[in-house]
């Protein structure tokens, strides 16, 4: 059932360069909006008090970035797929950059691991990637079956839980390279984003079976469907209300989940294809969209929060 858009205020705030395709999005140690342009090559501010962006070209024209952390430098980490290098860029906008020794390795999504590092997913080299704070990187690739293509990573107790988008698996790598593996129910679910709820679970979206899962303290996996027709699931978070946010990119709209599995309804966003992918939660108690197709991020308020 779609539900009156008019329940949630969304706002909008265009990218000034385009092409753009805003992607992924974190929140920085300044409180502002950092995000990736995948087709721009820049890293792009959001600042979420006054709407102001601003955009940092990359050495590369075509580096197609994708993930991006703040990492515990107070830097933003991001990764470069197609230049196949690992980002760091300040507060103040001053970059390094730092080759991934695999080549054509396809880095993509980046997370703070527990040990400090950062760490992320070489999802065409079928590896994961760790870098320390002196740009020393690091390939684990044992225990990950063939063409399993790891992409989002989050922390839980003490080790990285990735999406194999090629393997239909979850899998979890400890900070010492040891790889393990948890089937998801359904075959060919495609997983992406993944996200990491305050109760300890770990949720993830399924493009291709239309769902989300849910991965226990025992690895165990549960599915719920989303019940939105050619919905194409991208992008799930956490909200600051408890529920599961998520991007239905082929619905152009965001709904959301309870914990227990209860479909709560969908959002579609203002603009017609507006493309969102990416969703994160900001600590101003909002959430953001990026809206890859539209060039523009999406803030949505919601209600009580």
């Amino acid at each position: 059932m779609l539900i009156d858009a008019r329940s949630l205020e969304i706002r909008e705030y265009a990218i000034p360069t385009s092409p753009s395709g805003p992607y992924i999005l974190c929140e920085g140690s300044d409180g502002a909006i950092w995000f990736c342009e995948n087709l721009g090559s820049r890293i792009g501010r959001l600042d979420p008090a006054n709407g102001e962006i601003r955009e940092f070209p990359l050495s590369s024209r075509d580096a197609y970035p994708v993930g991006i952390i703040s990492g515990t430098d107070g830097c933003l980490w991001f990764t470069q797929k197609k230049a196949n290098r690992i980002g760091r860029i300040s507060l103040a906008g001053v970059m390094t950059e730092f080759a991934v020794p695999t080549a054509a390795a396809g880095p993509d999504a980046i997370a703070v691991g527990p040990d400090g590092a950062i760490w992320f997913s070489e999802t065409d080299a079928n590896k994961i990637g760790r870098i320390d704070a002196d740009g020393r990187i690091t390939e684990f690739s044992a225990g990950l079956r063939p063409g399993s293509r790891p992409l989002a990573l989050v922390e839980r107790d003490g080790a990285l839980w990735f999406s194999q988008a090629g393997g239909s698996r979850i899998g979890r790598v400890t900070p010492d390279g040891r790889i393990t593996d948890f089937a998801i129910p359904s075959p060919d679910s495609q997983p992406r984003a993944i996200a990491i709820h305050p109760d300890g679970t770990i949720w993830f979206v399924e493009t291709s079976s239309n769902a989300l899962g849910r991965v226990e303290r025992d690895g165990a996996i549960r599915e719920f469907r989303v019940p939105i027709d050619n919905a194409s699931l991208r992008g799930v978070i956490a909200g600051p209300d408890g529920h599961l946010w998520f991007t239905a990119n082929g619905a152009n709209s965001v709904g959301a989940m309870t914990t227990e599995g209860e479909f709560l309804g969908a959002w579609e966003l203002p603009r017609a294809g507006a493309g969102p992918r990416c969703i994160m939660a900001h600590s101003n108690g909002r959430l953001y969209v990026g809206c890859y197709d539209a060039g523009v991020i999406g803030e949505i308020i919601l209600p009580h929060c």
